[in-house]
């Protein structure tokens, strides 16, 4: 049976503060939890009932283990996910400073093993048949990552849903400029394109979100989902039909992995064939939910969670 959707890129842990407000170097007391944003995506479709399964790769070491547990009790399929002998697994720190300071570090030296995933040991048939396949920016940044990434995309040849997550981290490459014509290449097999303002900057040289949304359509996609922050999202598509959501109201209390919870979401809403509006709505609303929440991938909603948030209007 194919899956509902596979994801491929960045999977790694997060040791989040249990206190907010607190600076790192005063922090005593830290949660771990599974993180990685194409692994969260994964994890958030999951949580809403679809079949899924990530391509990634940890270090051959206790994290690793525990990525591969914790995964399993968030029932994505691991199968694909694989030891690189003498890499560490990616650690990553973040500040909680709400309603929207929230600080990341990136413990990914000397290399981060999901930047080691090889063409050659890609499982491309099941690629092929997935109903919806996501790969991210980060995927792109290095070698053998970035081969690998476009051959899958090449060999998928836009079947099914294709979604290329911008995901524009500025820590990962040397400048936007290095990153756009791999992102370029990417849009030519994607059928949607999801990024915030500053990733669709980087993707297309267009801030502006409506003109940001048509370049990304000119560049191949069929779906230009723009997020706007306190001005919601923007979703247009090539049959010229859009939708402008605003954000739901909510108490930040961490605001990473909100985006992740959007992308599952929105997995899931393109799956069950819903309408734009729809589809929006309710990707903002678990979004909202995972900002008011601490942690990224134990906080993903379920289908009523959701629900509820979109009829009362914002999240309690």
């Amino acid at each position: 049976m194919a899956y509902d959707l596979i994801t491929m890129g960045r999977i790694g842990v997060d040791l989040y503060p249990l206190q907010t407000g607190v600076p790192l170097p005063q922090v005593t007391s830290f949660g771990k939890f599974l993180g990685g944003s194409a692994s969260n995506v994964a994890v958030a479709a999951a949580r809403l009932g679809r079949r899924t399964a990530v391509i990634t790769r940890t270090g051959d070491d206790p994290f690793g283990t525990y990525l591969h547990e914790a995964l399993q009790g968030f029932g994505v399929d691991d199968r694909w996910v694989t030891p690189v002998p003498g890499l560490p697994t990616p650690v990553t720190f973040c500040e909680v400073f709400p309603p929207d300071d929230f600080p990341l570090y990136f413990y990914r030296q000397p290399k981060a093993p999901d930047l080691e995933i090889d063409a050659h040991e890609l499982d491309l048939d099941a690629v092929r048949d997935a109903r919806v396949f996501w790969v991210t920016g980060t995927g792109l940044s290095e070698e053998p990552s970035r081969t690998a990434t476009l051959a899958a995309l090449a060999h998928r040849a836009k079947s099914g849903t294709t979604v290329f997550d911008l995901d524009w981290r500025p820590m990962f490459w040397t400048d936007p400029d290095a990153a756009r014509p791999f992102y370029t290449e990417a849009l030519r097999h994607t059928t949607v394109a999801v990024g915030n303002l500053d990733e669709v900057e980087v993707a297309t040289g267009v801030r502006e979100p409506h003109a940001a949304a048509r370049a990304l359509l000119d560049a191949g996609v069929e779906l230009a989902v723009v997020k706007q922050g306190p001005k919601g999202v923007l979703a247009v598509n090539s049959a010229g039909e859009s939708a402008e959501v605003p954000p739901l109201p909510v108490t930040v209390l961490n605001g990473l992995g909100a985006g992740d919870a959007f992308g599952g979401s929105l997995v899931h809403g393109l799956l069950a064939g819903w309408d734009l509006e729809k589809t929006m709505r309710h990707a903002n609303a678990a979004g909202a939910i995972v900002a008011s929440r601490l942690e990224c991938s134990s906080a993903m909603p379920t289908p009523a969670e959701i629900e509820a948030a979109v009829t009362a209007g914002a999240v309690q």
